[in-house]
């Protein structure tokens, strides 16, 4: 059967040319995918396939599922769109669960505009996913003849103390552009509950994981990829108490947030701590992305330039719960005054 996501991209008149690779069941172990730009550079994950699908022109569009980083990160590093709507916005019937309280559907594109049109096709409830709400949903490919500037927020602490200085440089250089160019920036501090967000979205995905592929793991363990199958050793042997406690914990940062988005347009980080590493043994960092998945607001990644050894730069734009067309707007804007395009060297 399709994925709610998928039927109504058919029902739309989308052409489904078929799947792409992802790590195994969406967590952790890197894939056989290649990033175009450096094969010595991990493609990221764990959607990895869908965005170098779109990177190198195979598709327009390509989708994904969010736990932790899996849309946003491989997006910016091959140099591309990732889209993250709001947790609850579209449906994820038909996506194998990593985790069931942070799983989200999104996707890749090659500009904001095709990520707007995405969403205005699969937005909605879905009787058959609990957590996809009935909220109104807009129009959100239309603008306005001339786009306003945004106010941002420029988060640093967090996202600043843990980017290399090649991308502290980057990001600061873009917040400039932007302000020249007629945005409100607004330096924005960071809640204490920051600090132990990762930590507690990680056990999160862990335990709930394990829920999942409990029966299976009991008996076939051993046929899982390591990484993955530590995750889920790890998530079967957690407390309840602790889990309880993470969740707790993961409450007030979420509150945190949403405190701190609704006093701006959207929220703007790199979308990584550093370019895509040469290491393909691992998906990446997935640290500047992990926040938003484990806060449930939307958010999306746009290239922004090329490092210093030509790999893809991403900034990261977030907004308010259910403000996908608020970001989408800022988002826009932020392509439209960057004015940048990225397509890997061909061979």
């Amino acid at each position: 059967y399709d994925a709610t996501t998928v039927a109504l991209l058919r029902n739309a008149g989308a052409i489904m040319l078929g799947k792409t690779v992802t790590t195994e069941f969406a967590c952790l172990d890197p894939s056989p995918t290649i990033n175009p730009w450096n094969p010595a550079h991990t493609p990221g994950g764990s959607s990895s396939g869908s965005a170098v699908a779109v990177a190198v022109g195979m598709c327009a569009a390509a989708l994904g599922s969010q736990t932790v980083g899996s849309v946003l990160r491989p997006a910016s590093y091959n140099g591309v769109v990732g889209f993250k709507p709001t947790y609850g916005r579209v449906s994820r019937y038909g996506i194998i669960p990593v985790s069931w309280s942070l799983d989200t559907a999104g996707w890749m594109t090659r500009s904001v505009e095709d990520a707007a049109l995405l969403l205005n096709v699969m937005a909605g409830p879905d009787p058959r996913d609990p957590v996809a709400l009935g909220i109104p949903v807009q129009d959100y490919v239309s603008v306005p003849e001339a786009l306003p500037p945004p106010r941002i927020g420029v988060l640093g602490g967090y996202f600043q103390e843990n980017a290399d200085a090649e991308t502290q440089a980057h990001t600061r250089s873009v917040v400039d552009i932007f302000s020249q160019a007629g945005a409100e920036i607004v330096e924005m501090v960071l809640p204490e509950s920051i600090e132990t967000a990762s930590e507690d979205q990680r056990m999160i995905m862990a335990v709930e994981g394990a829920a999942f592929h409990e029966q299976m793991f009991r008996t076939r363990s051993e046929e899982y990829q390591p990484l993955l199958r530590e995750m889920l050793r790890w998530g079967l042997e957690v407390e309840s108490a602790a889990y309880s406690r993470a969740l707790e914990r993961r409450l007030r940062f979420t509150a945190d947030m949403s405190s701190a988005a609704a006093q701006v347009d959207v929220l703007l980080t790199p979308s990584t701590p550093t370019p895509a590493l040469a290491d393909i043994t691992n998906t990446g960092n997935s640290m500047f992305q992990g926040p938003w998945t484990s806060c449930g607001v939307p958010a999306i990644s746009i290239p922004s330039g090329l490092s210093a050894n030509d790999m893809p730069f991403g900034i990261q734009l977030a907004s308010s719960h259910f403000q996908e067309s608020l970001l989408l707007l800022a988002a826009r804007w932020c392509e439209s005054v960057l004015n940048v395009s990225l397509s890997p060297p061909v061979d």
